[in-house]
């Protein structure tokens, strides 16, 4: 078995041990869950940490739990958040929870070896105990004192603009230690693990399996991801970066990571692939000799990319990457989706035109001109005699005539007058 503690060390993803979990680690095969929030249906890439966690954890040769909190989604994690969150009901939580267990299950083995994957929704449990029975078979077990001195509490009491705490908020930790409690007798599941900001929630759990079972059991904490320019990790000004293609798709994704600072690559490299430390630390190595080349973000985003949405959205993640910035074609660019095109021309002025005018052919200088492109037909001539137009990434001439041939999608035709400068025609 691998050293599954020292493999979070060297990659950067160790914040918080309970003592003794290595020596239970190392002892024998052991259960873990990690739980994952459905406040939506789709995780995104905040997520990814600690599925990669679980991966990792299998991969060392324990027993991995993913926990999907069907019923801790209806009362809210209070743990980072300043105010409240709006409670979900139960079919959008349902919605949720469906949508959140298919993502996992594209990167950890489910199937039935010896130290496969389950996965658990905490509501199944949850759902048939009434009120009376978990206050007092649960909730006579930790005092107010105890709950009360977890940071997630304390910060939102006395935290400044905040409204203080709900009762709702306040039995979170509850909840979540009874989970942990639930899959200790049922799973034999002795370790909870999950980000820094979940260690007053996960040592509720292990407090309660020891009060309640007089049994003993384990906390690892990982790391929150943070960049370095002080800007959330997993956000762009369009919004999250989303494991669901249709809310982010597959080019958006891996061009994220393309994007992330020398810095930040160095960090993400240990922490979003499964590359040993010796091919890190070469490619690292590399990247510095030659930074221009992107050698660690391009690593980065095939390894991410093709674990969330598989070799052929990779393979056409770098075409679209391409047409931008490399060589393309006509034809490359017909075999984007709409989405990915719109994805790469993203902010790329454009003007609407009449189906009818491209089926009756529509002339190359009135296109450029008549559209708004360029100024005028005379600025038009001119750099069709600088061979600077192109159409769909093909140069043309002044006799060129865009016909629905020529439609990307069935509704969209590229100008391009020089290396940089784009125009969209949309076909209504």
């Amino acid at each position: 078995m691998k050293d599954f503690v020292q493999e979070l060390k060297w990659r950067g993803l160790l914040h918080d041990i309970m003592p003794g979990t290595e020596e239970q680690l190392a002892k024998e095969k052991t259960t873990a869950y990690i739980g994952f929030d459905p406040t939506a249906d789709s995780l995104h890439i905040g997520s990814l940490v600690q599925i990669f966690i679980l991966k990792h954890f299998q991969l060392a040769g324990h027993k991995p739990i993913a926990l999907v909190g069907g019923a801790t989604g209806m009362v809210g994690d209070p743990s980072g958040k300043s105010t409240e969150r709006n409670l979900l009901d139960e079919e959008t939580l349902a919605k949720n929870v469906a949508g959140v267990k298919e993502q996992i299950g594209r990167y950890i083995d489910f199937s039935d070896a010896d130290n496969g994957a389950e996965l658990v929704n905490n509501y199944d449990w949850m759902k048939d105990i009434s009120l009376i029975d978990f206050v007092r078979e649960t909730g006579k077990h930790l005092t107010v004192n105890y709950m009360m001195a977890k940071d997630s509490v304390k910060k939102r009491i006395s935290g400044e603009n905040t409204e203080g705490m709900s009762f709702t908020e306040f039995t979170y930790q509850l909840f979540q230690g009874y989970d942990f409690y639930h899959l200790y007798n049922t799973k034999n599941c002795k370790l909870q693990m999950g980000g820094s900001d979940q260690w007053g929630n996960i040592t509720t759990g292990t407090e309660l399996i020891r009060r309640k079972s007089q049994g003993k059991a384990f906390a690892i904490t990982v790391p929150l991801v943070t960049k370095a320019d002080g800007t959330k990790f997993g956000k762009t000004e369009g919004g999250n970066i989303w494991l669901d293609a249709k809310r982010t798709s597959p080019y958006k994704f891996y061009q994220y990571w393309l994007n992330s600072s020398d810095k930040d690559a160095e960090k993400y490299i240990k922490i979003f692939t499964f590359l040993n430390q010796g091919t890190i630390e070469k490619l690292i190595t590399e990247h510095k000799e030659a930074p221009h080349m992107r050698l660690l973000q391009k690593a980065i985003g095939e390894e991410v990319t093709i674990l969330t949405h598989g070799q052929e959205a990779y393979d056409n993640a770098i075409k679209a990457s391409n047409i931008l910035f490399g060589k393309s074609t006509s034809e490359d660019l017909k075999s984007l989706d709409e989405q990915t095109f719109l994805d790469v021309f993203s902010g790329v002025p454009q003007a609407e035109i009449s189906r009818s005018q491209i089926e009756n052919g529509f002339e190359i200088v009135p296109a450029f001109s008549e559209t708004g492109f360029l100024k005028s037909n005379g600025e038009v001539r001119r750099a069709l005699k600088e061979n600077s137009v192109s159409v769909n990434k093909t140069k043309v001439k002044e006799d060129f005539v865009i016909t629905a041939n020529d439609l990307i999608a069935d509704k969209y035709v590229l100008l391009q007058r020089g290396k940089k400068s784009y125009f969209l025609l949309k076909i209504i």
